[in-house]
């Protein structure tokens, strides 16, 4: 393969920046074991007018869960950790309660997969609070996991049977990693994956080596970038570390390279590998997940990704392991980046393999004749308190015909979403394979997949986007009919009023 065309890649770093202002952006891409290519724009703090570098240190957020995962690995490496034992015989500082004691127990391979049965929020009474209630203010003394837990993680769904993504899934993890290895968890990231990887300017917690030089996170309003209150998170291994371009490069150069880079080794070639295999897919169709990581198919080509999210920072690591290269992109203030960063950092990640951007498709043909049995109800079955697939779902999905078109809404108070998108056929062999444009939300577009029996009929749909599947259930239990009988009955008792209101006492209406 070709060195990365920086000439080209800065026009197209240009391009993103142009579409999706940010106070500072940083890409890099990484192959042959190190980063080829590294662009810094704008500021990490505006004060200071300090500029973005390959050493400004960022909140990476949830991209935290892929170390705390690559530790519980090493101790299944050792033969400390079952990956299919339950993991409540490896806790020590609180239980998992299942949700019916006639379930299986949540094993490891359950919470590295999202599939545990832990909802994403344990107190619904805080999510209206800033950042739904997982952080507590620089300085105040930060609980542990066994007093935030009150000695007990309750799950909500049996393991195994659906994805949830979470925090605790992760916290629990690194909580496991603590009490097999005797070690606080910063300090056992650090002694194997951080320093053998030669990653000096990364650490779990706010020591002086990051404060020195981490960006301020900004939002960006009708008045420009404010800075964010920065915050501590309880959930600390699922979300907390802090890192530089510089050492993400290293990390993403031992992803590529079988779990080792240039300075060592945290991981074997097969055992890395087995991460990024399927370990939860709704349908065979769909990539799937693996044990950390959510996985991709850019045109017949793995491509393995994790995202991170804070309030101020958002951050995003796409690989190809096939292909060794990876990219990295990170910012510390833009808007509504949890949408696009992973759809540009994917999108140039293509393009360097020499995949061209998925499009919606004019040349494979509609099928009417399935239509009918495709169209109908599929409820979002999940907890309230699961906030992010609800934002994607709200209460679940409708398939319908809108003047000779086939469409796809989800019962959201999102506009955008409930007027629904047309759904574009995208497979020649299988009429049950669609596309939709999401690029009006930054995305671009994305996979629809219906499950389709021959004695059963459609039975789900599935989003390739994020491994959920909602069941097809009979059209009598769609709300939008009830709230729409409830509407119209309350219309009709109005007219009947406003009419009652006008008539005299002959019953004739009055002028």
């Amino acid at each position: 393969m070709p060195e990365v065309d920086k000439h080209e890649m800065e026009a197209r770093v240009g391009a993103i920046l142009n579409r999706r202002p940010a106070v500072g952006f940083a890409v890099g891409v990484v192959r042959n074991g190190s980063l080829e290519f590294f662009h810094g724009h704008g500021v990490a703090d505006i004060a200071s007018n300090t500029p973005i570098t390959q050493d400004t240190v960022f909140r990476i957020a949830s991209i935290t869960k892929t170390f705390t995962a690559i530790a519980v690995m090493q101790l299944w490496e050792q033969g400390l950790v079952d990956l299919d034992a339950p993991a409540s015989g490896y806790l020590r500082a609180y239980r998992l309660i299942p949700a019916r004691a006639s379930f299986r127990p949540a094993t490891v391979r359950h919470l590295l997969t999202h599939t545990s049965g832990i909802p994403e929020l344990i107190r619904p009474s805080r999510s209206l609070r800033y950042v739904f209630g997982e952080s507590f203010k620089l300085g105040q003394p930060l609980p542990s996991l066994a007093e935030y837990y009150r000695g007990g993680l309750r799950l909500v769904a049996e393991p195994g049977t659906r994805f949830t993504y979470t925090d605790h899934n992760f916290a629990t993890l690194g909580q496991i990693v603590e009490d097999v290895s005797g070690l606080p968890l910063a300090r056992y990231l650090w002694e194997h994956i951080f320093q053998p990887l030669g990653m000096a300017g990364t650490d779990l917690l706010r020591s002086e080596a990051v404060t020195s030089r981490l960006a301020t996170g900004y939002t960006l309003g009708s008045r420009g970038a404010k800075a964010v209150t920065d915050r501590q998170w309880v959930t600390a291994a699922a979300s907390s570390v802090y890192s530089t371009p510089r050492d993400i490069a290293r990390y993403l150069a031992a992803l590529l390279g079988g779990g080792a880079n240039s300075h060592g080794s945290v991981l074997k070639a097969a055992t890395l590998a087995s991460m990024f295999e399927p370990q939860y897919q709704p349908d065979p169709r769909v990539p799937g997940i693996g044990m950390a990581f959510s996985r991709f198919n850019l045109g017949g080509h793995l491509a393995v990704e994790h995202e991170g999210i804070l309030p101020g920072f958002n951050s995003d690591i796409f690989l190809a392991p096939g292909d060794g290269v990876g990219v990295m992109a990170f910012t510390n203030g833009a808007r509504q980046a949890m949408l696009w960063l992973p759809a540009e950092a994917g999108q140039l990640l293509g393009q360097l393999i020499g995949i061209p951007d998925d499009v919606i498709r004019t040349d494979v043909p509609q099928h009417p004749e399935v239509w009918g049995d495709i169209c109908g109800w599929y409820p979002f079955a999940a907890p309230l308190t699961d906030l992010r697939a609800r934002s994607i779902f709200g209460a679940g999905a409708e398939v319908f015909i809108r003047r000779g078109q086939l469409m796809l809404r989800a019962l959201s108070p999102i506009p955008a979403v409930y007027k629904g998108f047309p759904l574009h056929p995208d497979d020649n062999k299988d009429p049950c394979v669609f596309r939709i444009d999401l690029s009006q939300f930054g995305i671009g577009t994305a996979r629809i997949l219906f499950t389709r029996d021959l004695d059963a009929g459609t039975t789900a749909v599935h989003l390739e986007l994020y491994p959920v599947s909602l069941q097809k259930q009979p059209g009598i239990k769609n709300p939008r009919y009830w709230l729409n009988a409830a509407l119209g009955a309350a219309g009709a008792a109005a007219a009947a009023a406003a009419v009652r209101r006008r008539s005299g006492p002959s019953g004739r209406v009055q002028a």
